[in-house]
């Protein structure tokens, strides 16, 4: 009798140990996950993603309830009087609410016949978005949303308040609103967006469409983009794929910690889901002086400035492309006084090297008028120090602006065209007097300066420091070359209207 049970035992055990096999085989081949088990077919949808591991993903809803109540929208209006005393009939466009015309007022609907507007007037809305930044009623919205306002009024939560307009800066595109609630006021801490990283999650939440406190989640695209719509000396615009659209204008893009790391700008309008905003620690740098003075004063040199790239910093001598390219140097500015001359390349502004431009125009824009900075320039090879004392930056100019006889050539690998400037040519294409040089009359297909940027109507005043006044002194520099240099010519571009003069350094190579 022991042994029929002995073999009964053995088989049971030989049973339980395949089993237990079967099981480890089956996971080793991933045929079932390691710690799940399937649902089965009997539950429900909802009762299947519970038991599943998508359960632990993040939500954004805390964080957009906790950042929710301090989003505004912002409508402003302008009463204006047309010349005559009627305005042109004008179709109407519903997206005219969300986009103030910046020549002017254009309004949808009817011209105003009377009320508060009187004969003659009419008035123009636009609508963006906002946010508080303070308890007691400070707002931050885009400047483009309030420019030119009669007034300007504020919907927090279930009420509208009248606001009023305490600084504005067009450079960045950013105004600063107050509005009395009468209480405290939940409000948004800025964060930091240098320490913003290409790929980290962000909210936007704002009134696209009129849609009240939309929200829409995505991922830090790009940093540093310059898109040219406003002061291109201040663009340092982030790229989010969070979705920004007509309206969402002035509103935050918050971290997930809910701090503001940019403030929603532009969209572009060929594309699904490119969206721009303001770094907020450009907000942070100018907010002291919107509080204070309501505008922004700026330190001015008087440059056009623009960075190197590779074979550029190789042409000056650089081992790195380190450094702002000086293009141009206004008479009579900071700059002129202090010596500073087109082809300096500054490296250091009072000690802290300048890599690009962006670094220049920012320390140099934040100490302000009347302070004294030293640059460290090289000029042909020599490091030289100059002590510039700043002035105020005038309206419309820029403290460092980043740039924006006809016959054959007998420099074949230029592929270019090219005479001396005379007369009538001055005279035919508004060339001014103090302008010297040889005129481009065509810039071949195949010529290494198409890529440089250099077209027809362009004047180069100088290749490798050596100004060249006619044709002879072109080709006798550019001839001179030894096979492998490097040559920067100093190209001039002339506005069609007023003669306004764009300098560039173009760089090629000989072959």
């Amino acid at each position: 009798m022991s042994i029929p049970r002995s073999r009964n035992f053995v088989t049971a055990l030989l049973v339980v140990g395949a089993v237990a096999f079967g099981m480890v085989l089956a996971g080793g081949l991933e045929m079932t996950a390691p710690g799940i088990t399937a649902p089965e077919l009997s539950l429900s949808a909802t009762q299947a993603a519970t038991a599943s591991p998508l359960r632990n993903l993040p939500s954004f809803a805390d964080l957009a309830e906790a950042v929710e109540p301090a989003i505004v929208s912002i409508q402003a209006a302008t009463i204006a009087r047309t010349p005559g005393g009627r305005r042109q009939p004008q179709q109407f466009d519903p997206f005219d609410f969300f986009f103030r015309d910046r020549r002017g007022p254009q309004p949808p609907g009817e011209e105003e016949e009377g009320g508060e507007g009187g004969p003659g007037e009419f008035r123009s809305d636009a609508g963006g978005s906002g946010f508080v930044i303070s308890s007691d009623g400070l707002v931050i919205t885009n400047y483009h949303v309030i420019e030119g306002a009669s007034s300007v009024r504020v919907h927090l939560g279930d009420r509208d308040y009248t606001a009023t307009i305490r600084g504005t800066d067009p450079a960045t595109d950013i105004a600063l609103l107050k509005i009395d609630a009468g209480r405290g006021l939940r409000f948004l801490e800025l964060g930091d967006s240098d320490g913003v990283r290409v790929g980290d999650w962000v909210m936007a939440i704002g009134n696209p469409l009129n849609l009240d406190k939309t929200v829409t989640t995505g991922v830090i695209s790009a940093k540093g983009r310059s898109l040219g719509i406003n002061d291109i000396s201040f663009e340092n615009f982030i790229q989010t794929d969070a979705a920004i659209n007509f309206g969402n204008s002035g509103g935050p893009l918050v971290n997930m910690q809910g701090e503001v790391v940019g403030i929603a700008t532009a969209i572009n309008w060929g594309a699904e889901n490119i969206g721009f905003a303001v770094p907020v620690n450009t907000l942070k740098e100018i907010l002291p002086q919107l509080r204070e003075k309501g505008k922004v004063s700026r330190g001015y040199l008087g440059i056009e400035i623009g960075n190197l790239d590779y074979e550029s910093a190789q042409a000056f001598g650089l081992d790195k492309p380190e450094g702002a390219l000086v293009g141009r140097v206004e008479d009579g500015t900071p700059a002129a006084d202090a010596g500073i001359r087109h082809g300096d390349i500054i490296l250091a502004v009072d000690g802290r090297p300048v890599k690009t431009t962006r670094d220049l125009i920012t320390y140099v824009s934040a100490k302000g008028p009347d302070a004294t900075v030293t640059l460290e320039v090289l000029r042909d090879g020599k490091r030289l120090q100059k002590d510039v004392k700043l002035r105020e930056r005038p309206g419309g100019e820029q403290a460092a602006e980043e740039r924006p006889q006809e016959r054959d050539s007998r420099i074949d690998w230029l592929a270019l065209e090219y005479q001396d400037l005379s007369g009538p040519l001055r005279q035919t294409h508004g060339i001014p007097e103090e302008v010297d040089g040889v005129w481009v009359t065509e810039v071949g297909p195949t010529s290494p300066l198409y890529e440089e940027g250099v077209r027809a109507g362009n004047v180069i005043a100088e290749v490798n420091g050596q100004e060249v006044k006619s044709v002879a002194d072109f080709e006798r520099v550019i001839e001179g070359a030894r096979s492998g240099a490097f040559l920067r010519l100093y190209v001039l571009r002339i506005a069609p209207r007023g003669g306004r003069v764009q300098p560039f350094f173009a760089v090629v190579r000989v072959p």
